[in-house]
């Protein structure tokens, strides 16, 4: 007798089933709404879109901000910001000061840069055990710093407004969220690891520099770091066409609604926007979202913050962003940092799995809270 369901090792497999119903539940209501034609004629047109005025927007960017990052690097300007930061750290973090230079490393370029400090022994020695892995979130809550706020600076000339208040308290709000975070997941770690000693003696840590003389270490360093912004250009490709696609399926109607569905890019059924409409009040006091629609940049950032910026154009299209938006925008993009696709694999990667959902749960309530900082500040001093 054939059989109809797929039988596991340890019993039914339900897991296909229960994939295909939940598929099937989200996409064809979505494509029987718009026509099977234009949906698939959406998507594709919608991710071309994406990839050729967004996509390769953020990566000229990246390019630019990872040379710079390079370069200063390799002259000791990150050096020298690790010294005047580091005496910050302990009453703000309870966080040595070689800490702060995981801060200046993630702001300059993302998450995943700081694992290679933590890899690295001279580095390491300088914290405790429960220290360790509070590095996740703190270097997780500057991510894609320089990017994020470089690309909302250039979107002053298109809104008619300077944004450069709004973006710098952004800026000011991701530190309060760092700060809730890691102050929250310590109280975690620290119950977790017993043994308060520091890992290993601490011993200087010495600033490494390219063999060469100064012009040639200027081009490589110049060289290397667009190539970084390259790299990552590439990376954020399948998150902002992937993720970006289905949440404008979900949040935008037809582009006109005389006309109805067209195939077009950017348009899908307001889902996301029929129930954001039902707390707009909560997200207007929260983070003073005036538009329901904006509430897709704070759940895209939680997997990817490259495709939440590529929301942001289309935002300004349809003339609903407002600084304080911008500000609230570069708060959370920076502090997410697309921590749920990240988080596991940077926990894992320093040796602490066990509290990966104790980062999570710190790392979601501190977004939350420096997305209102932002706006309370926005309301006093814009």
């Amino acid at each position: 007798m054939p059989r109809f369901f797929s039988v596991s090792r340890k019993g039914f497999d339900w897991e296909p089933y229960v994939f295909l119903i939940l598929f099937f539940a989200i996409f064809v209501p979505i494509a029987s709404v718009m026509g099977i034609s234009n949906f698939f004629r959406t998507i594709m047109s919608t991710s071309f879109d994406l990839l050729i005025n967004t996509v390769f927007f953020i990566m000229a960017v990246a390019v630019i901000t990872g040379a710079l990052a390079s370069v200063f690097s390799e002259f000791g300007v990150v050096s020298l910001l690790d010294k005047i930061l580091s005496p910050l750290m302990m009453p703000l973090y309870r966080m040595p000061g070689a800490a702060s230079l995981g801060i200046v490393t993630t702001f300059l370029s993302d998450n995943p840069a700081i694992l290679s400090l933590a890899k690295d022994n001279e580095f390491i020695r300088y914290f405790k055990k429960w220290q360790v892995p509070l590095l996740c979130n703190l270097g997780t809550s500057f991510g894609m710093g320089l990017i994020v706020s470089t690309i909302m600076l250039t979107y002053s000339n298109k809104m008619g407004v300077n944004l450069f208040v709004p973006v710098l308290l952004g800026n000011i709000g991701t530190i309060f969220g760092s700060i809730i975070s890691v102050r929250i997941f310590s109280i975690f770690t620290r119950k977790h690891y017993k043994d308060d000693e520091v890992i290993k003696e601490k011993t200087i840590i010495t600033r490494k520099k390219r063999p060469g003389t100064v012009g040639a270490r200027f081009l490589d360093s110049l060289l290397e770091g667009g190539k970084t912004g390259v790299d990552l250009g590439f990376a954020i490709i399948p998150g902002v066409l992937i993720i970006s696609t289905f949440v404008f399926l979900i949040t935008n109607g037809p582009k006109d609604s005389s006309l109805g569905y067209q195939g077009l890019a950017y348009e899908g059924v307001p889902v996301l926007q029929y129930l954001g409409s039902k707390i707009s009040w909560l997200l207007d006091i929260m983070f003073g979202f005036k538009s329901p629609k904006l509430i897709a940049f704070p759940l895209t950032s939680l997997g990817s913050t490259g495709a939440a910026l590529g929301l942001i154009p289309n935002f300004i299209k349809e003339n609903i962003l407002t600084a304080n938006d911008i500000a609230v925008f570069t708060t959370i993009g920076m502090t997410w940092s697309g921590y749920l696709s990240t988080h596991i694999a940077m926990m894992d990667t320093l040796n602490s799995r066990k509290l990966t959902s104790k980062a999570i749960l710190s790392h979601t309530i501190a977004g939350i809270v420096a997305g209102m900082i932002t706006h309370l500040m926005c309301l006093i001093f814009i």
